[in-house]
């Protein structure tokens, strides 16, 4: 791993849940030797992208992501676009709605809507980083992206992140044929238990897989009745985002609901 990949995977261990974090705790998270951490922090804090704080001189993302999240947002409004489209696909499904982005080998979640209707429901975290072989979102991705990175993404060993993780490649392969007959995945606690997903991709102006649109619910109120309207519901508002964002849907893409 280079320098510069060096930095980047220190920044990837902050979250929302861990918005601070101290010199030996992210050189055991990052398993690199504490002199090199320090080394990559300081250049880190000197462009303005860590900070310390706190008596115990604990690190924090610094002000240079706000500057590069304005121009980026300005360039390119989609996270915008999305969050209008995941309420209007909450409201209709009652359910815990998430768009994320293809971004190297994992998906990076873009934003996220919840629905007030209910008390329990999936949570989701900012910028979470979703994996493609145990989710809906991944699996909506695979089945549409080019045979080598699909190759790529399923050379073991792959994480068994639950029981119900399934880590067989073949088995995996067979999942993404009826992905792409459907337009649709879905996910039985593969990446949480108990949660039920079910997902669409989304296409960029060549007709490339981006990324995917998810509704996330809890696995005891997956009826057959409530299962029917949201995959109802995220076709249409999975097909309505691909629009706005000026995508195309590939030939042959399933853009209805089998009967």
């Amino acid at each position: 791993m280079g320098t510069v990949a060096k930095a980047l995977s220190l920044l990837d261990l902050f979250n929302r849940s861990r918005s601070t974090i101290g010199l030996s705790e992210l050189a055991r998270l990052s398993g690199l030797n504490k002199a090199t951490v320090h080394r990559l922090l300081t250049e880190l804090q000197t462009q303005g992208f860590v900070e310390q704080t706190g008596s115990a001189r604990e690190y924090r993302l610094g002000p240079a992501f706000l500057r590069l999240a304005a121009l980026r947002e300005a360039a390119v409004p989609m996270r915008d676009l999305a969050q209008t489209v995941l309420a209007d696909l909450s409201a209709a499904t009652h359910e815990t709605t998430h768009v994320s982005l293809k971004q190297g080998d994992t998906l990076v979640t873009l934003t996220y809507a919840y629905a007030p209707l209910h008390g329990t429901r999936v949570t989701m975290e900012d910028a979470a980083r979703l994996t493609f072989h145990n989710t809906a979102s991944g699996l909506a991705v695979l089945a549409f992206s080019p045979p080598d990175f699909t190759d790529a993404m399923l050379a073991p060993p792959l994480e068994k992140r639950t029981s119900l993780t399934v880590t067989d490649p073949a088995t995996i392969r067979a999942t993404l044929a009826r992905v792409r007959e459907t337009g649709m995945s879905q996910c039985i606690g593969g990446f949480e238990d108990d949660v039920h997903s079910h997902a669409m991709p989304l296409f960029d102006s060549e007709t490339r897989v981006i990324g995917a649109i998810a509704v996330a619910a809890p696995s005891a109120r997956m009826t057959p009745e409530h299962r029917a309207l949201i995959r109802r519901a995220l076709r249409h508002h999975g097909l309505r985002l691909t629009r706005l964002m000026g995508g195309f849907l590939p030939d042959g893409f399933q853009r209805e609901e089998a009967a």
